[in-house]
């Protein structure tokens, strides 16, 4: 998952040798959700992700996605061939993220939540890891891009070593309709509106908040140097924060439920969404605090939506379910992605993330009605 904001994370150093609009700068993350919705529409269409061995899977998709990531470095930012090489990276990751979910959820025993939560903190540890190398890699962003396409192809030979747990259903056979079951079956379409909810903000977070720390560190870093103060906390915000929110979120809601967490951590993220922009400029002790809230909080209930599916799918639809869920989610960050730099140009950044806060409010909402439905007794083995 390094190669996700590989590009991304370098934005302001390209910046000082190419001339990079903002449209440009959104561009080379929007390019990768693009893709992955390419990527994840196909994989459920066909049924990849229950049909093909799922470490060959994510071998080759990661193998295909590092030499996309490493291609970067022949051609100009800012040309067309790097963002249909960004778009290649994110179709690539279908065969990643959905998939690596399918192989933590084959071997739950009652432990779903925390199983999954453990894998998407890795996949937002891995997701902010361009940051932290970033921050020691100095100007040079070829370093960042090369750095992180070595770190893919080193997972591309470790997934060899894992093990398929005895959950693993045998695929269904080709059936279109199976798709529609994501949205048709009343509790699996309250789980995946929550989902878009949650994914209304977190992209847009992730892809601006380090934009806007060295914004606001420009104003007042309090002596300290900005740019290496902005990569390091960039890096804590998403990585370190998500690794925290996503283990205590799947402990929680293994133990006190899936709907009762995600609606706690959206109500706590959306707080922090409309908070974060009124301390632009304020001190980076105090605004780094709440960009950790944020942090922890917009992560913390991500597993758990995906949790929320395979449970309620049935067991030879999960590896689809997934990848109907996160094509459907994806498909909803290109709208705030590309919105934040209009919003920042309109109203500055302190009003700019507050939008961001509409997602989980209305996934608050969703979350609420799932609870109430009868098949939720199926969550969490009845902790709903």
């Amino acid at each position: 998952m390094a190669l996700w904001f590989s590009a991304s994370a370098v934005v302001p150093s390209m910046a000082l040798e190419y001339p990079l609009s903002a449209t440009q700068s959104s561009m080379f993350t929007s390019m990768v959700q693009v893709g992955f919705v390419a990527g994840t529409l196909l994989s459920a269409i066909f049924g990849l992700a229950d049909r093909i061995d799922p470490r060959r899977f994510f071998m080759i998709s990661t193998i295909i996605a590092a030499m996309a990531n490493v291609l970067i470095l022949a051609f100009d930012p800012g040309t067309g061939a790097v963002y249909g090489l960004r778009f290649v990276t994110g179709m690539c990751m279908a065969g990643v993220y959905p998939v690596g979910m399918k192989m933590a959820a084959s071997w739950a025993k009652g432990d779903l939540g925390l199983l999954v939560a453990i894998l998407v903190g890795a996949l937002t540890l891995g997701s902010a890891s361009p940051h932290l190398i970033n921050a020691f890699g100095g100007v040079d962003w070829r370093f960042t891009i090369a750095v992180t396409s070595l770190i893919a192809l080193c997972a591309a030979l470790c997934i060899n070593l894992v093990s398929l747990g005895p959950a693993r259903a045998k695929a269904p056979p080709f059936d279109t309709h199976n798709l529609l079951k994501a949205f048709k079956t009343p509790a699996l379409r309250l789980a995946n509106l929550g989902y878009l909810g949650h994914m209304w903000e977190l992209y847009a977070m992730w892809a601006w908040i380090g934009v806007f720390l060295d914004a606001s560190f420009r104003v007042n870093a309090a002596g300290l140097d900005p740019v290496f103060l902005t990569r390091s906390l960039t890096f804590m915000v998403i990585g370190v924060g998500g690794i925290f929110g996503c283990i205590a979120g799947g402990w929680l809601a293994d133990r006190y439920g899936r709907t009762w967490l995600t609606m706690w951590a959206m109500a706590i993220s959306a707080a922090s969404a409309v908070t974060v922009g009124a301390l632009f400029g304020a001190h980076p002790v105090l605004l780094g605090i709440v960009c950790m809230v944020w942090g922890i909080s917009v992560i913390a209930d991500s597993a758990q939506f995906s949790a929320s599916v395979a449970e309620l799918a049935e067991p030879e639809l999960i590896g689809t379910m997934l990848t109907v869920q996160t094509c459907a989610g994806f498909l909803l960050t290109l709208i705030t992605i590309h919105l934040m730099p209009v919003l920042v140009a309109a109203a500055g950044w302190q009003l700019a993330f507050s939008c961001l806060a509409i997602g989980p409010v209305l996934g608050v909402w969703a979350m609420a009605r799932l609870r109430a439905h009868p098949d939720a007794v199926k969550l969490a083995h009845g902790k709903k």
